[in-house]
């Protein structure tokens, strides 16, 4: 498991432009219909919504896969059977809570026969306080099959012989961060949670701590693995949100990182049981670019996303991670039942936000 790296993701562009365009008409018409009766609180800077839940849907092409590289022998593509993540999301004042899952309605998720089954859970907490914001998150990955089947079995046939599969190759991760936003004309929630929106353009340096601890664990053909990773990694983010028209937003935002790997490796082969620990310095480039539509009632938009990290696991081998990926999303804004808001609202006071 030393060796493990993200596999590049790609999408396609034309089939995501189509989704997004067809979306668009749907969204204006429902944007004509609740224009109306909606209150809200102005300031200079930012409308805010302070008694409005918000809820969105959020399709996203970004997998869990990973490359083995090996000097001297075949590498090792590992991949989930699916192609997209499906994540429901609740925002109400400083409170957000997200679940993520594969949509089996998309056929890229539910290639059974050939891949093998997959499973994922996804489980995001998110609190801002002030300037700062502080997220937990629990995500799990089960299931994986060999994409390079074919440098395997010679004659393996794509389409048609089922590939090598890893049914019990699991990957679990609880992680947090904490940021800080410095300018206070500029608002995260209006491109995060859009419990806020941004009146004139502003941007602002976010940096961010990460702190997370990963286990990959394997049990198969007599073997059995799980390496242990705890992860810190320091990060300057900074964004930018481009108000055009008043109800339309470009954001592009970019994150250099560095951190460091603490990590254990625990394998039983064959009841020999080995041992490795391993100390890793990581470094991060992360960034992308989201756009989209915010009204009273109704959001929605795009992003882009890209993501590259590397360490060197030794002098001379470099594990590297690499991805780019898209997301749909689509909000809706309504009112806070009073089962709801009474107790937010005590403990927004308790805490003076």
């Amino acid at each position: 498991m030393k060796t493990i790296t993200f596999l590049n993701i790609t999408i396609n562009c034309v089939g995501f432009f189509k989704s997004f365009l067809f979306l668009l008409l749907i969204f204006f018409q429902f944007q004509l219909i609740y224009s109306q009766g909606f209150t809200k609180k102005d300031t200079a800077d930012f409308i805010y919504y302070p008694d409005k839940i918000m809820v969105r849907a959020n399709l996203s092409t970004q997998t869990d896969s990973y490359f083995l590289k090996s000097k001297g022998s075949t590498n090792f593509k590992l991949s989930p059977n699916n192609d997209y993540k499906l994540f429901f999301t609740v925002d109400y004042k400083f409170i957000g809570f997200s679940y993520g899952f594969f949509p089996k309605i998309f056929s890229g998720n539910n290639d059974n026969g050939l891949k093998g089954k997959s499973s994922f859970s996804d489980y995001n907490f998110r609190l801002f306080l002030g300037h700062w914001l502080q997220n937990f998150n629990y995500s799990k990955v089960r299931g994986y099959y060999v994409e390079n089947t074919a440098d395997f079995l010679p004659d393996w046939t794509k389409g048609k012989d089922p590939y090598l599969q890893f049914p019990n190759l699991k990957n679990e991760t609880f992680g947090m961060s904490t940021s800080y936003v410095f300018n206070p004309k500029f608002s995260l929630k209006s491109i995060s949670s859009f419990t806020e929106w941004q009146k004139k353009s502003a941007g602002s340096f976010i940096p961010t701590l990460w702190y997370d601890y990963s286990r990959f664990s394997f049990d198969q053909n007599n073997i059995k693995s799980q390496e242990d990773n705890f992860n810190f990694r320091l990060g300057l983010s900074y964004f930018y949100n481009f108000i055009i028209a008043e109800k339309f937003y470009i954001a592009p935002n970019f994150t250099p990182s560095l951190g460091i790997r603490f990590s254990k490796d625990i394998t039983n082969e064959n009841q020999i049981r080995t041992i490795e620990k391993e100390t890793y310095f990581t470094r991060f480039l992360e960034g992308g670019i989201k756009m989209g539509y915010n009204s009273n009632r109704i959001l929605f938009g795009a992003s882009f996303n890209f993501n590259a990290n590397w360490y060197n696991s030794d002098r001379k081998t470099r594990t590297e991670n690499d991805k780019l990926y898209g997301l749909l999303y689509f909000g809706y804004r309504f009112g806070a039942p009073n089962f709801i808001s009474k107790p937010i609202e005590k403990v927004e006071e308790k805490i003076k936000m």
